[in-house]
């Protein structure tokens, strides 16, 4: 049986800011437990809230970046539930006054462009983090009042591919924007993604199941594609699909159950009494969203138009905001794009993935890459040469003092050559019979001869050229 696969998300974000949604208390990843929280993350009597600013500007500009209505008036209203990781008893949130609605971003499938709408964008605070241990749960209090904005999608999506296209066009936006650091692997983005199926052409929607807390892309599109077929065994075996929580195992690649769900829950939501309602200044507003970083869709139009390079180098170079950036900075040095792309991607990122660094931690410097390029093109070094020296250059030395210290500057004297190429010759008489004798092996021998003797100083161009040119002499 043919079946339609429905798949809607819910993100939580962290925003990029200095201090909690509510508090003074610093914001920050990895710092020891319990040190950046104060009273009001706590919910001690007698404290009240105070609105981030800053947090609505970053919530403004992931509205306006992903083609929602923002709405002026803020308010807030009272989630209450008691859990352990919940230190007030309720979460502060927007339930029913969300900062943005009816938004959408566009994704690149295999059957071509995809838009998949967002419902919703609203503003609220991070739970604490626990860690559960095999007698005991601790609690973190760092992340408690964290400013999140959860980012609600239209259950538009059909299949794992599209869900992890969405996530990433979600993440990569929010990075490039500054709203967000959006490293699932740190919890700054957390997805909980809703999966049901019903028989093809089905006029209602099959029983929704939620996978939480999914922390990875291919965790996404695994998780589903496990879930989706779990589904399908289920209603072709005739049993009932039931209303579950569950979450993904990566070790067994499979969905687990957490809890069913009776019913919806009744969080007995009412606005919140402290938070009076904000009508923001639409001079503010403007202002906010202008100064918002250029988007990813933005970059990559212009790096096609002005840099000339592939669809497949400008996604590699934008999926890495700080790549492309470091990249930009060489094209201020030099007009060879193609060559740029190619240090960058190619043994810039080598050496930065085997030393554990990122470009920012390394001491590499854009005008160095572009005078490498030069070195290279002038003919002063052999593209092997360079690779010999990425080590210096990625701790900051300039390459043409490197090249200079090293004696490394490529011979292209052709009279020289010749003199090194002629002594090649006259010292292996049996490698010219077998060029003769129409065995191609023997020039690359040869070659490889002439930049032994030269101790890899020739360049390697005019050896080819040369060579050849003496052999039809001998031959």
């Amino acid at each position: 049986m043919d079946y339609d696969i429905t798949i809607g998300i819910e993100i939580h974000c962290q925003l990029k800011t200095n201090t909690k949604m509510f508090s003074g208390a610093p914001t920050s990843f990895g710092r020891n437990a319990n040190t950046c929280v104060n009273e009001i993350d706590l919910g001690h009597p007698g404290t009240l809230p105070c609105l981030n600013k800053e947090a609505v500007a970053k919530a403004i500009q992931a509205c306006s970046a992903l083609h929602l209505t923002i709405d002026p008036l803020i308010k807030f209203d009272r989630k209450n539930y008691y859990y352990s990781d919940l230190p007030k008893g309720f979460q502060i949130t927007q339930q029913f006054h969300p900062i943005g609605k009816d938004g959408y971003i566009e994704i690149e499938t295999t059957n071509g462009k995809k838009k998949i709408r967002i419902n919703r964008i609203h503003m609220e605070e991070d739970t604490a983090k626990q860690y559960h241990l095999s007698k005991m749960s601790l609690l973190d209090f760092n992340r408690a009042g964290t400013p999140l904005v959860e980012i609600v999608s239209e259950p538009d999506m059909t299949c794992g591919e599209e869900a992890e296209k969405y996530v990433e066009a979600l993440r990569q936006t929010l990075y490039y924007i500054g709203v967000s650091d959006a490293k699932m692997e740190e919890g700054s983005m957390r997805c909980d993604v809703n999966v049901s199926i019903a028989p093809k052409g089905s006029n209602v929607l099959g029983t929704k199941n939620e996978i939480k807390n999914l922390n990875s892309i291919s965790h996404i599109g695994k998780a589903i594609d496990y879930e989706v077929a779990r589904q399908k065994e289920l209603l072709e075996k005739g049993e009932d699909i039931l209303q579950e929580t569950r979450r993904y195992d990566e070790k067994s690649n499979t969905t687990v159950l957490m809890r069913r769900k009776e019913g919806n829950v009744d969080y007995k939501f009412f606005p919140e009494p402290n938070i009076f309602p904000i009508r923001l200044d639409e001079a503010w507003i403007k202002e906010v969203i202008a100064n918002m970083s250029e988007l990813p869709e933005v970059r990559r139009e212009r790096y096609k138009s002005n840099y000339d390079l592939s669809d497949h180098d400008i996604d590699i170079l934008i999926s890495n905001k700080e790549i492309a950036e470091f990249f930009e900075g060489i094209m201020n040095y030099t007009d060879e794009a193609k060559n740029a792309c190619n240090w960058v991607l190619g043994d810039i990122s080598a050496w930065l993935n085997k030393n554990e660094k990122t470009i920012g931690e390394s001491a590499a410097k854009e005008e160095h890459v572009a005078k490498l390029i030069k070195l290279i093109n002038d003919g002063k070094i052999s593209s092997t040469q360079a690779k010999d020296i990425i080590d210096e250059l990625m701790q900051g030395k300039d390459p043409e003092e490197v090249v200079k210290a090293k004696g490394l500057e490529q011979v292209s004297d052709e009279s020289a050559i010749l003199d090194i190429i002629n002594e090649v010759l006259d010292n292996n008489m049996q490698a010219i019979e077998d060029y003769r004798s129409g065995k191609d092996k023997a020039i690359t021998f040869l070659v490889g001869q002439v930049m032994k003797a030269s101790k890899g100083k020739a360049n390697p161009g005019l050896v080819n050229k040369i060579l050849k040119e003496e052999l039809s002499k001998r031959i």
